[in-house]
């Protein structure tokens, strides 16, 4: 397995892949996820491999089959009046596919995270975990992630 930036061959499985995240967020929060979408489209995740504030990376097999990935946002805060300056590394997004979870595509992915922030000097790497994915909660559990704050909410009837 190698980690490697994403490039716009791997759009195609990349999609794939937002299509079965799609669909456990559709599972757990249908009121929110519509069933059969993506998160993002072909040309979205063009520019998105284009944008320097991002990085996105992905997990290949030998044969330079898509794995998994991490989308990654660069969130600079240096110019807050209310926070000490700093960057974090946001992961928008990290996926592994149905058939390689288990095999540490995951862990490879976040490690790369890591070092990436590292690499760039951030203070943080930050994401959001809807509630009722236990998987991704256990998975970052494991990863020494720790809660920085809860998001509520009140739904409007």
């Amino acid at each position: 397995m190698n980690i490697r930036n994403a490039e716009n061959k791997d759009a195609p499985q990349i999609l794939s892949l937002l299509s079965q995240v799609l669909e456990v967020h559709a599972a757990l929060r249908p009121d929110l996820f519509v069933s059969g979408t993506t998160k993002y489209t072909q040309q979205e995740l063009y520019a998105i491999f284009r944008d320097t504030q991002r990085r996105t990376f992905v997990a290949v097999d030998d044969s330079d089959n898509v794995l998994g990935y991490a989308f990654c946002e660069i969130r600079d805060h240096t110019h807050a009046n209310n926070r000490v300056p700093h960057t974090e590394l946001y992961v928008d997004d990290l996926c592994v596919d149905s058939t390689a979870r288990g095999k540490n595509v995951g862990t490879a992915l976040f490690r790369h995270v890591q070092q990436t922030a590292r690499a760039l000097g951030c203070y943080t790497v930050t994401l959001s975990v809807w509630t009722g994915n236990d998987g991704a909660k256990a998975f970052y559990d494991k990863m020494d992630m720790q809660p920085r704050f809860t998001m509520l909410e009140w739904i409007v009837t």
